[in-house]
Parts: structure tokens; C-alpha cells; sequence
């Protein structure tokens, strides 16, 4: 591996590869700094080679701990499978960075930021409108009954619950 500085941060290359190792900070300063975008896109291969899609998935291990790394969908929607292990960095295989940047600049990153928290508001209206109704069971009595009845009437007011 080789030092190389790339929009005024430096990361490790490898020759033989050319995949590029990097720390979480430093990929997150290169995210989010515009210039260092043009920077790593500039400096990024001629080569527009994508995977072919049936490559053999194989876990690398990290160059700092030797453990085997985490493979992740970058922002869960980017198409960019990158290998990363939690307490050192972010391993990319030749283009990754690159795409990756193109992903950020074309407004892929906003989308998924915006498409999570949707998700996020609807999951949190359905469990308000679950609270709501367990409260409205209970304002009905089904849970003020004697034991061996509340069971069987939580039972049925559960099961309308979840078939509706």
C-alpha cells in the first residue's frame, strides 16, 4: 500500500489493484467538501468498467486489524458495495470512490437522507395509530376483566387489531 493524497486528504492506495483505503473521517471530509468531490473525480481512473454482477463475493479482511470486513450498499441504495470495518475504515475497490461521489453530486445521498426519513415519519404515525387503538381497547374494557377473561377478550380484540 501507498500513501496518496487526494484533495488535500491523504488515504492508502494499492498499486496492484488500485483500490483505496480510508479512514472514517477522511471519507466523511471528502463527502462532504464539494472541491475534494472534483478532486477524486479528477483523479479517478479512465476505466468505466463496472461488475459484471455475477463476481464470487468474498469478504476482505481489514488492513489495520486483519478482521473481516462488513460489506455494505452505500447509503442502502447507491449500488456501491463497499467493505468496511467499523473501528478503522472504508475499503474501495478501483471506481468505488469515484461513483460514490458521483452518487453524492447527482443528489443520491439527499434522496436516500429524504426517503429515510419518510420511512421513519410513517413507521412513527403507525405506532401512534397502535397506541391509539390499545387505548381505545382498553377505554372499552377489554384489559379491565377478570384474568381468565382478559385473556380470551385481549386475545379477540388483538386479533380484529392486527386483521384489519
Amino acid at each position: 500500500m501507498q500513501i496518496k493524497i487526494l484533495g488535500g486528504q491523504q488515504l492508502l492506495e494499492c498499486p496492484g489493484c488500485l483500490g483505496l483505503w480510508l479512514d472514517v473521517s477522511t471519507f466523511e471530509e471528502i463527502c462532504a467538501d464539494r472541491e475534494q468531490h472534483a478532486a477524486v473525480l479528477g483523479a479517478a481512473s479512465l476505466s468505466n468498467a463496472r461488475p459484471a454482477g455475477n463476481e464470487k463475493v468474498s469478504y476482505i479482511p481489514c488492513p489495520e486489524c486483519k478482521q473481516l470486513m462488513n460489506r455494505a450498499n452505500f447509503a442502502r441504495c447507491s449500488g456501491v458495495i463497499v467493505d468496511l470495518c467499523k473501528g478503522h475504515g472504508i475499503w474501495f475497490d478501483r471506481d468505488e470512490l469515484s461513483r460514490i461521489i458521483e452518487f453524492i453530486r447527482d443528489g443520491g445521498l439527499d434522496a436516500a437522507r429524504s426517503k429515510e426519513k419518510m420511512q421513519l415519519e410513517e413507521e412513527r404515525r403507525q405506532l401512534e395509530q397502535m397506541k391509539s387503538e390499545i387505548h381505545s381497547y382498553k377505554v372499552a374494557g377489554f384489559f379491565d376483566s377478570e384474568p381468565h377473561v382478559t385473556g380470551i377478550a385481549s386475545t379477540g380484540g388483538l386479533l380484529k387489531f392486527l386483521l384489519k
